[in-house]
């Protein structure tokens, strides 16, 4: 795909948004990254996925606003012309709903779209150069709200909304949204390690998990447990849960076989 690549190691897919000069995102990235974090479900060897942008200046600037960026209206998706906002919604729920934990390595600015991306991930780790924010305010369009208080609080999220300030990845280590801020040139090694610790634990069991996670992550608390019994019944129902118990006993690592 031309905005996005895709490099698999072992059990960790690595996604990377590589669209010069800031990783602008524009109709095509949008499909692409709707397209890529949606196949990973029918994909047993992927278990853990990481999504960065290339290079050090932006994870993700936002949407490409430049004019000749900007596609005829005759050659635009269909469902883009009917809904202006769809494709850039149903890339964000593809990595919501991905099957696998998403890990976020921020590099550089995120900011818009950039700033809904890193909030849709599962994790986030952030390079010392990483900046958060939404703009949108500055240049007449309004944007991530609902995604900014997803990751801090509703005083802070106003906040930068309605000012367009960006922050740094240390407020955003400090408020919680961030797991770890590293150096450049460990932001990779540093998601990676990440991803691997995740990758050995049952594919099975990190799929439920998430997806429990996503089902009662605006329920009531007893709407939510309950509903994570019924989820924690259904890996109970798997070999690979027997062998978790199993290996723990036996004090060895298990052999998760997707059974």
């Amino acid at each position: 795909m031309p905005d996005v690549r895709v490099e698999q190691r072992d059990h960790v897919a690595i996604v990377t948004l590589d669209r010069p000069p800031v990783n602008a995102a524009n109709d095509d990235t949008f499909v692409e990254i709707r397209e890529v974090f949606a196949a990973f479900g029918d994909d047993r060897d992927v278990r853990v996925a990481i999504f960065t942008g290339a290079g050090e200046r932006a994870f993700c600037a936002g949407v490409d606003l430049s004019p000749p960026n900007s596609a005829p209206r005759s050659e635009r998706h269909p469902r883009e012309l009917i809904d202006a906002g769809y494709l850039a919604r149903e890339s964000m729920w593809a990595i919501i709903d991905c099957t696998v934990p998403v890990i976020g390595a921020i590099n550089g600015y995120a900011l818009g779209v950039g700033l809904a991306y890193a909030a849709c991930c599962d994790m986030l780790v952030a390079s010392e150069n990483a900046t958060f924010g939404t703009p949108e305010i500055n240049v007449g369009l309004l944007g991530a709200s609902a995604h900014l208080s997803l990751m801090m609080g509703r005083h802070k999220a106003r906040e930068m909304f309605l000012t367009g300030e960006q922050v740094s990845a240390q407020e955003m280590y400090r408020i919680g949204a961030v797991r770890e801020v590293t150096a450049p040139d460990k932001l990779m090694d540093t998601a990676l390690e990440l991803a691997c610790e995740l990758a050995t634990k049952s594919p099975i069991a990190m799929r439920l998990a998430k997806e429990s996670m996503n089902r009662i992550e605006h329920l009531p608390l007893r709407e939510g447990y309950r509903t994570e019994q019924d989820y924690t019944t259904r890996l109970m129902r798997f070999d690979d849960s027997r062998e978790a118990r199993r290996a723990f006993r036996e004090k060895r690592d298990p052999e998760y076989k997707w059974e």
